[in-house]
């Protein structure tokens, strides 16, 4: 048996990793675990944290939730829409999603937290976050078998079922959700698949379709059998669908997407800078700009979009910004990450329905979260 007893701060312990863990998370479904022999999902160790930092984590990613509905709501009647490289054409298409109040299911903000000061928004994953089932399912097995007497901030099963029951509600209760992804990418299909999961647990019906198979009849987007796609759940970054051949036909407005289009003002860094604008020095939010001479010291260039870590750089003073490319970037003030054994560790934060749902942890040797970056689970007293 483990001990739950707290710590002093938050603490990454050493431990003894479970016998034949591998079985054990591909029988939940978990089958990137592991890659090229490298572990993605880590066994020999765990963080511990007390309540009252779990209290914090959960307050800031609440308050973080009101200030980016707050900016959608501000960028939407202003008509800014263009500060986010939003194409003018689909403004009123996201304005009129907003105004409706479409639903939306999930989040993931990443936090930066040291277990005393206050939390600190590096981003917003409002799309298509990742990293779900390990967040939600993988490490809840984990600590009922081998800390069954603690805790674990972890709500995000049972708050996306109750997410989906709400999309239930909205629309017709035999309306089918389609589900939509990249087939070929294992995370993408897997992460698809579990929320086609949670979405019948609600009493849905569902069908998957890969996203290139998706068809225009010329009225309405359709699946491989002609039904229309009235209701669709993408795993597929709204800045790349508007890029495809058929990405208008989203204007004829006859497909209720999850997330849906009101989201795209929140799934991209741009919505860093002017949440510093409308909300400056707030205590969970870090300075940001879209000009690099804003700041002098040490900062972090991020672009537009990116997944996963791509095209971030930690500038120093004196460091030019990368332009040459043409691709549009913010800069936000740096803040360390937390540093345990060696390993940077960067909170990811669900917020499910509108309420905080729980955290997934990663951790790196660089200062840089990336695709590679170990998960690792998580307990509280």
């Amino acid at each position: 048996m483990h001990s739950c007893a707290p710590s002093a701060d938050v603490e990454r312990q050493t431990i003894q990793p479970r016998s034949g863990w591998q079985e054990k998370v591909e029988a939940l479904g978990f089958r990137y675990h592991t890659e090229n022999d490298i572990p993605y999902w880590c066994e020999d160790a765990c963080y511990a944290f007390r309540s009252d930092q779990i209290d914090k984590i959960e307050e800031a990613t609440e308050r973080l939730h009101q200030l980016c509905l707050s900016a959608v709501e501000k960028l939407i009647t202003d008509g800014d829409l263009g500060r986010l490289a939003i194409p003018e054409m689909y403004w009123p298409y996201i304005a009129d999603s907003w105004r409706r109040q479409d639903p939306d299911i999930y989040g993931r903000f990443d936090l930066a937290f040291d277990g005393s000061s206050e939390p600190k928004m590096l981003e917003y994953n409002a799309d298509t976050p990742t990293a779900l089932l390990e967040a939600s399912v993988v490490q809840w097995y984990w600590l009922e078998e081998t800390r069954p007497d603690c805790d674990q901030f972890n709500s995000i099963h049972e708050r996306l079922i109750r997410g989906w029951g709400q999309v239930k509600d909205r629309f017709a209760p035999d309306l089918p959700i389609h589900f939509s992804g990249l087939s070929d990418e294992d995370e993408d299909l897997i992460t698809v698949e579990y929320m086609r999961d949670v979405c019948q647990q609600a009493g849905l019906a569902t069908h998957y379709i890969d996203i290139a198979d998706i068809g225009w009849n010329g009225r309405c987007f359709t699946d491989l059998d002609e039904r229309p796609l009235r209701a669709l759940f993408k795993l597929y970054p709204w800045e790349w669908l508007l890029q495809e051949e058929f990405g208008r036909h989203v204007l004829a407005d006859n497909t209720a997407f999850i997330e849906p289009p009101w989201k795209m003002v929140l799934s991209t860094k741009a919505i860093l800078p002017i949440l510093w604008e409308m909300f400056p020095d707030h205590p969970n939010l870090l300075p940001a700009s879209f000009t690099r001479a804003d700041f002098a010291g040490t900062c972090v260039e991020k672009p537009f979009h990116g997944r996963e870590g791509g095209g971030i750089r930690i500038l120093q003073p004196g460091d030019a910004a990368r332009t040459a490319d043409g691709e549009r970037r913010i800069w936000q003030g740096f803040t360390p990450l937390a540093k345990f054994d060696g390993k940077h560790v960067l909170i990811g934060s669900w917020i499910v329905g509108g309420a905080a749902a729980g955290i997934g942890i990663r951790e790196d040797v660089s200062p840089i979260t990336g695709n590679t970056s170990l998960f690792v689970p998580h307990y509280f007293v």
